[in-house]
C-alpha cells in the first residue's frame, strides 16, 4: 500500500492511504490518524489500511478525493531517528579519488553512516532554506526504509524483516562547511540540514520484483532546473543493503519503530547515467581535467527526484524542491 501525512496544522500532519496511480487518496482516521501510530501497532493496523488501500484502488472508497503531493507533508515529518549511509562505494571511490585518496578497505566491510536531524523532515514540495549560497547547497537522491522494532543484535537477514516501508530522500548537504566539520573528527553537523522525502511511502511489496535482497532495483531520476542529470540504477551497486544497514546499528542498540535509514547517494561506475549528487559530478570532472567545473545551486534552483516503476509509473510520487537563499533573522 502507499501513505503519505496530508498538512492539517499539527507537527505529525494526518495519515492518507493513496490509491496504486497516485490519482486519488483517503483518511486513515478511522483506523490510525498519524503514520507513527500505524508504525507502533503495524500487524493489528496494517491489515485493515490493505483493506482501504483495495478499495481506494477499485474506486470504491466513498469518501476518496484528488491526491495532492503539494499537501504533503513528509511521511514521518519527525521522527525517533535518521541515520544516513554511504552505501554506494563507487560514490566514495570518486570523491577519495578526486582528491588523491585511497578508500581504507575497511569500507568494504564495514558501513559508513551519520546520524542527521530527526525532529525537522522536510515535505516533498518544500523549499531547500540556506542562508548562504557560498556554503555549497548539493542535493543528494537516495532511497530510505521505515523500520518497525528491531532488536539489538539482529542479522542483516533478521533486520530486512523489520523494513515497513520504502521512500525517496534528497539529503541536502553544504559542501563547503563539511571539510571543517570533518576536520574536527566528529562527524556532520551544520553541513546537514533538513532532508526532504517523497510524498508517499510504500511497502514493500508494492514494488515486486524490483524489490530484492534488500534493494531496490529501478532508475532513480534526477531533474536539476530542468534537466536530467541522472537515472542511476539503485540496486546492483548498492555494495551494503538495507538489511546490512540496519543491522550495524543495530550492533550496539536497539531500532525502534518509527527510524529511517538512507542508502546514501546512489552511485554507478557507468558515468553516462549521470549523477544523483553535484559533488560526484565535480569529482568526476576533477579526475578527467584535473578541477571541478560544475557550481552547486543557487537562489531558485530546482531539484525533482523520482523513480518509477516498470510500468513507467512514479512509485512514491516526485520531490520537487526550490533553493530559496535567504539570511538567518
Amino acid at each position: 500500500m502507499k501513505l503519505a501525512s496530508y498538512q492539517d496544522g499539527s507537527r505529525d500532519g494526518q495519515l492518507v492511504v493513496v490509491s496504486r496511480d497516485l490519482a486519488t487518496a483517503h483518511y486513515a482516521s478511522g483506523i490510525a490518524g498519524r503514520l507513527q501510530q500505524l508504525l507502533d501497532d503495524w500487524n493489528f493496523l496494517s491489515p485493515q489500511l490493505e483493506d482501504l488501500y483495495q478499495t481506494l484502488n477499485l474506486g470504491k472508497a466513498r469518501h476518496a478525493f484528488p491526491f495532492e503531493p503539494k499537501r504533503c507533508l513528509a511521511p514521518l515529518p519527525r521522527a525517533y531517528q535518521w541515520a544516513d549511509g554511504s552505501a554506494y562505494l563507487n560514490h566514495v571511490e570518486l570523491v577519495r579519488k578526486a582528491r588523491g585518496a585511497e578508500v581504507p578497505e575497511s569500507f568494504y566491510r564495514d558501513p559508513l553512516m551519520y546520524q542527521g536531524g530527526s525532529d525537522d523532515l522536510l515535505g516533498p514540495c518544500a523549499d531547500i532554506v540556506c542562508a548562504d549560497a557560498a556554503w555549497g547547497i548539493d542535493f543528494e537522491a537516495e532511497v530510505a526504509v521505515v523500520t518497525g522494532d528491531v532488536p539489538m543484535g539482529s542479522s542483516p537477514e533478521a533486520a530486512l524483516e523489520g523494513i515497513r516501508l520504502l521512500m525517496l530522500a534528497n539529503d541536502v548537504s553544504l559542501r563547503q562547511l563539511i571539510p571543517a566539520e570533518l576536520a574536527k573528527g566528529f562527524g556532520f553537523f551544520q553541513s546537514k540540514p533538513a532532508t526532504a522525502f517523497s510524498p508517499v511511502a510504500v511497502t514493500p511489496d508494492e514494488l515486486g520484483s524490483a524489490w530484492q535482497g534488500g534493494r531496490v532495483h529501478l532508475n532513480l531520476e534526477s531533474v536539476w532546473n530542468g534537466k536530467r542529470v541522472g537515472l542511476c540504477d539503485a540496486g546492483p551497486e548498492m555494495t551494503f543493503h538495507f538489511g546490512q544497514l540496519i543491522a550495524h546499528i543495530c550492533k550496539t542498540r536497539n531500532v525502534r519503530a518509527g527510524s529511517i535509514v538512507g542508502s546514501g547517494t546512489v552511485s554507478n561506475k557507468d558515468w553516462s547515467r549521470g549523477y544523483s549528487c553535484i559533488a560526484e559530478k565535480r569529482a568526476i570532472e576533477t579526475i578527467e581535467s584535473g578541477e571541478p567545473k560544475t557550481a552547486f545551486m543557487q537562489d531558485g534552483d530546482t531539484i525533482r527526484i523520482e523513480m518509477k516503476g516498470s510500468d513507467g509509473m512514479s512509485m512514491f510520487g516526485a520531490i520537487d524542491q526550490t533553493v530559496v537563499v535567504r539570511p538567518a533573522g
